[in-house]
């Protein structure tokens, strides 16, 4: 039966990312799978900025930080059975995944 699975994945080290997307296209390679994406998703930034001396002596300085937040989206076509083996990869603490599974509506 045919289905699909949806895939977001996000973290913020771009490699992490892409070695994770990397795997996932091989999986679907090997097993002649149709695949969408992967989709660029916008880039997340999250932005702190604080005061260097807290307790206002001093000239007014500030320090800044940042993290961004990578996300791309994936959609896979196949059996039941070779999604199943995507669902086996590997994947880094440093990577996010949201997955969503369905079925595929026949013409």
């Amino acid at each position: 039966m045919k289905s699909y699975i949806k895939i977001k994945l996000e973290a913020d080290k771009t490699q992490d990312l892409q070695y994770v997307i990397d795997q996932i296209l091989q999986v679907a390679q090997a097993y002649d799978m149709k695949v969408v994406g992967p989709v660029y998703l916008p880039t997340k930034e999250l932005k702190i900025v604080t005061r260097r001396t807290p307790c206002g002596d001093g000239s007014d300085t500030y320090e800044t930080w940042r993290k961004r937040i990578r996300k791309r989206y994936i959609t896979i076509y196949g059996d039941d059975k070779s999604i199943r083996n995507i669902l086996k990869i590997k994947v880094p603490p440093t990577v996010y995944i949201k997955i969503k599974m369905g079925q595929a509506k026949s013409a």
